[in-house]
């Protein structure tokens, strides 16, 4: 997991995909697109999301994408954890959706603020959407090969 503000962005430069992820981002991060998915290329897709926030996620954990946060309009807090420390699996992993979900409680809590952005890896479970009222954001997710 790498939190970070959007200004200081080339230490996270090595992975040519999340390079080039975060180079849209910092052209883009304040546009209000609509509700859809943006494709960058055949390994990013970027979705533009107005979501509900709740004070409680489950966790969540990827196998075949990396995951930029960026919220827009309200400050985000995430839950986190390893997932290699998890126990409690609610739904087994769906191949197609590219997701598992864990009932386990998060090891922490990271609150991300509007030109923040947060990136999970594959061995990162987390909690995305924890707070009160809606928010815009956006949500790139990386194929990783």
């Amino acid at each position: 997991m790498i939190l970070g503000d959007i200004n200081n962005m080339s230490a996270f430069t090595d992975n040519q995909h999340i390079a080039k992820a975060l180079a849209w981002l910092k052209e883009n991060h304040n546009q209000r697109f609509p509700k859809s998915t943006i494709e960058i290329d055949e390994h990013i897709r970027v979705n533009s999301e107005e979501v509900a926030m709740m004070p409680q996620q489950m966790l969540e954990a990827h196998r075949r994408h990396i995951d930029i946060h960026v919220p827009q309009s309200e400050e985000e807090t995430f839950g986190w954890s390893p997932i290699n420390n998890l126990k409690n699996c609610i739904n087994p992993y769906d191949q197609d959706r590219d997701v598992e979900f864990f009932g386990d409680e998060p090891q922490c809590h990271i609150t991300v603020r509007p030109g923040q952005f947060i990136i999970f890896f594959p061995e990162d479970a987390h909690a995305p959407n924890i707070g009160i009222g809606n928010h815009r954001k956006l949500c790139v997710k990386i194929a990783i090969d």
